[in-house]
């Protein structure tokens, strides 16, 4: 089986539902039948992140996530940073300190080390204009990314060909994402992800930050049967994300299995009743969504 639970639904400036980071648990039965999961990833860890985290870790069913009052930071095996923008990458100098200061292990170092993924320039852009600055000391010596993460660099020469195996049975696919450029689309990088299972049909769609780009994902959407893409519910122009007038274009099938996140603090306002109406509905916080259950 495998869930997604998002510790936050919101934008970069949500206040009350915190930023859109998701849980993603892999289990061998089910969190029915077993305490915690065999492996698990999160999406992303913002800058609200650890905070959405410590309240999660209180919630029934997710209690491995706890050590007393503090979030045990080991529970976390993996992190996949879709892109560098704080909402994303902002709680990952918390994680990597309490893992190597508040948390033994069998590493050589001493420390907890989770798998960190993503592609190799945003892994290289991640340390040098985000991380160095807060982690790049280590008493009195300098230090590295991979002081603090076993650094999973994925090629960014061809990075549509790429991806990474949970329990060896349920593949996610990164693909470029239209979020940002600089000359041209995809020049500055993005990511998503699409899921698949190993001797299934199935597959399951997580947009990441994009603008709208149906026609380049129209494929993988036609072949989910879950869909989580990102939204901006007030209109703009020259978004950087999917306006929700924009999706409402997308065809009724595809709408129906689409759940919205990345919403602002407006959600709840009565023009936005139309989302129950036209889509799966908003995505709700630290509720689990089955993506496949064999």
């Amino acid at each position: 089986m495998l869930t997604m639970t998002f510790l936050g639904v919101g934008g970069a400036f949500a206040k009350r539902n915190f930023q859109s980071n998701a849980l993603v648990e892999a289990w061998t039965v089910g969190p029915d039948a077993q305490a915690s999961p065999d492996d698990n990833l999160l999406i992303d860890f913002g800058s609200t992140g650890p905070l959405a985290l410590h309240q999660l870790k209180d919630v029934d069913g997710f209690h491995y996530l706890s050590d007393g009052a503090r979030i045990h930071f080991p529970a976390i095996k993996r992190v996949f940073i879709s892109h560098q923008h704080a909402d994303h990458i902002g709680g990952l100098e918390e994680m990597a300190f309490a893992n190597r200061f508040l948390y033994a292990s069998t590493n050589d170092n001493g420390s907890c080390k989770p798998e960190l993924i993503s592609s190799t320039e945003i892994l290289k852009n991640l340390w040098e204009h985000s991380l160095k600055g807060g982690l790049g000391i280590l008493k009195d010596q300098p230090a590295t990314l991979d002081d603090y993460f076993d650094v999973n660099a994925l090629a960014h020469d061809n990075v549509d060909a790429c991806g990474f195996d949970l329990l060896d049975k349920y593949r996610f696919s990164i693909f470029s994402t239209d979020h940002l450029c600089l000359d041209h689309k995809y020049d500055w990088p993005s990511l998503g992800l699409f899921i698949t299972q190993d001797g299934s049909s199935e597959s399951a769609f997580f947009s990441g930050d994009t603008k709208y780009d149906f026609e380049a994902y129209e494929s993988m959407l036609q072949r989910s049967k879950i869909i989580f893409h990102d939204v901006q519910l007030h209109e703009q122009p020259d978004p950087v994300h999917a306006l929700l007038s924009q999706m409402q274009e997308m065809p009724q099938a595809i709408r129906q299995k689409t759940f919205l996140y990345h919403y602002d603090d407006t959600w709840d306002a009565p023009q936005y009743n139309c989302v129950d109406e036209q889509f799966a509905g908003f995505v709700k916080p630290h509720r689990r969504y089955v993506i496949f259950d064999g």
